[in-house]
């Protein structure tokens, strides 16, 4: 299982939170992109994979027909196993039902769409440019083309922010009849306009209280947590972002854009112009470690299993998985859930995972 991830480095405006690496749309650089991208594509193909995701800054901005000529192209290079999962980041505005059913005659299979919240005045803190009704009209477009895969991303933690607007962006998304939804934590990243600004976040406690509310509130809607961030309805996981989290291998092309292939690490700098000029990827080291894998995998509300670690690392994954375990028994039994085969944490649990993880993996490592 590997995954195939091509970055689109365009957007309109730059979010005040977003740190990716995004330019300006211009037709010019956008048409230079996709040349570019598709010799890169032809140049690396053979890999199979089983599945591909269009990220950004904002890929919808390429157009149909761009977007097409990419994915034929990465089809034609990469063998994709069926069924197949073909995800394409999109905005809520400027997009329209002609332009969902040209992607979905393309080839693509899923959308994520950045709603982040259904309240105005919060749509307006975070720079965003749509409205509800905007989010509302995508959502129904993109259904009437044909696509029966659609996530939705919503923000937690913001300034002014409540359970009850919460709860009403979470039964506005409910209601839209989408399958997936993402719910990112704000945060402040250096260099950001927000960064800049020196916003004012709300307290680790509310924070966390509004965490909460949104699991088992999305859990009242049908949606269940496979991963800290990510909720699905049953079947409709993101089976690519799963491919990142269980370890597995992915190749990523575009400047900004990550791979893990054969135990290493590599990536393309943050340089359009390097990127178009033919600059190779950069070494970023090794990966796999079983440190890594456990991190990666305690990510998923599934956890780490001690067949999993011996599938992996054979006889020393489950000595580190052994290890591991032991570690795990002096965690606060409400944040971590333990048996002798496996361990996993509680979304209490999720909302500290960072200093867990520390205390996990001291002398874990195989």
């Amino acid at each position: 299982m590997a995954g195939l991830y091509i970055h689109i480095p365009f957007c309109r405006g730059k979010c005040p939170y977003c740190d990716f690496y995004s330019l300006p749309c211009e037709e010019g650089a956008m048409d230079a992109y996709v040349r570019r991208t598709e010799a890169v594509l032809a140049q690396w193909g053979g890999m199979p994979i089983t599945t591909i995701y269009f990220g950004g800054g904002t890929p919808s901005l390429l157009g149909p027909e761009r977007l097409s000529r990419l994915l034929r192209q990465a089809r034609k290079s990469f063998p994709l196993a069926p069924p197949g999962e073909v995800t394409l980041e999109a905005n809520p505005t400027h997009v329209n039902e002609a332009f969902f059913a040209a992607l979905a005659e393309a080839g693509f299979t899923r959308l994520s769409m950045g709603m982040q919240s259904a309240d105005r005045e919060e749509l307006k803190l975070l720079g965003r440019a749509h409205s509800p009704e905007n989010v509302e009209e995508a959502v129904k477009a993109a259904q009437r083309a044909g696509f029966r895969n659609i996530s939705l991303d919503i923000m937690l933690g913001l300034p002014g922010g409540s359970r009850e607007k919460l709860g009403r962006t979470i039964a506005f998304a409910s209601g839209l009849g989408v399958q997936h939804i993402s719910a990112y934590i704000l945060k402040v990243e250096p260099g950001t306009p927000f960064a800049s600004a020196g916003l004012v976040l709300p307290d680790g406690d509310e924070t966390a209280e509004e965490y909460l509310f949104c699991v088992e509130e999305l859990a009242r809607q049908g949606f269940f947590q496979y991963e800290i961030s990510n909720f699905s309805r049953p079947g409709f996981e993101s089976r690519h972002n799963l491919i990142y989290w269980q370890g597995e291998e992915y190749l990523g092309i575009g400047p900004g854009a990550h791979s893990f292939q054969n135990g290493r690490r590599f990536y393309f700098p943050r340089d359009l112009e390097g990127f178009l000029a033919g600059s190779a990827p950069a070494d970023d080291g090794p990966g796999g470690s079983f440190p890594e894998y456990a991190m990666l995998r305690l990510r998923l509300t599934e956890g780490l299993s001690e067949a999993g670690c011996g599938e992996r690392f054979g006889p020393a994954g489950e000595r580190a998985f052994r290890r591991l375990l032991e570690n795990a028994k002096t965690c606060p039994p409400h944040l971590i859930r333990i048996s002798p085969q496996s361990l996993r944490f509680t979304p209490e649990g999720f909302l500290v995972s960072n200093a867990l993880l520390l205390r996990l993996l001291e002398d874990a490592g195989t």
